[in-house]
């Protein structure tokens, strides 16, 4: 899982220049968010029925795992 640290207050970051950063920021995390669902979906879609129910799951959890609503 990646992550970006967003919560340090940076030189210049009031302004324009704090508030153009703050949208690049923002779209990096939006992007690095996506890929981790992606993977995640990707990866639990792999397992079979069977060891899907070994972890707890079924196949209509995946999306919901993947978003992290659970």
């Amino acid at each position: 899982m990646a992550a970006l640290d967003t919560t340090r207050a940076t030189t210049g970051s009031f302004g324009p220049a704090g508030r153009i950063g703050g949208i690049f920021a923002s779209a990096a995390n939006a992007v690095i968010e996506w890929n981790d669902a992606r993977m995640t979906r990707n990866a639990l879609s792999g397992l079979t029925d069977r060891e899907l129910e070994d972890i707890g799951l079924c196949r209509g959890d995946i999306d919901v795992v993947a978003e992290g609503r659970r």
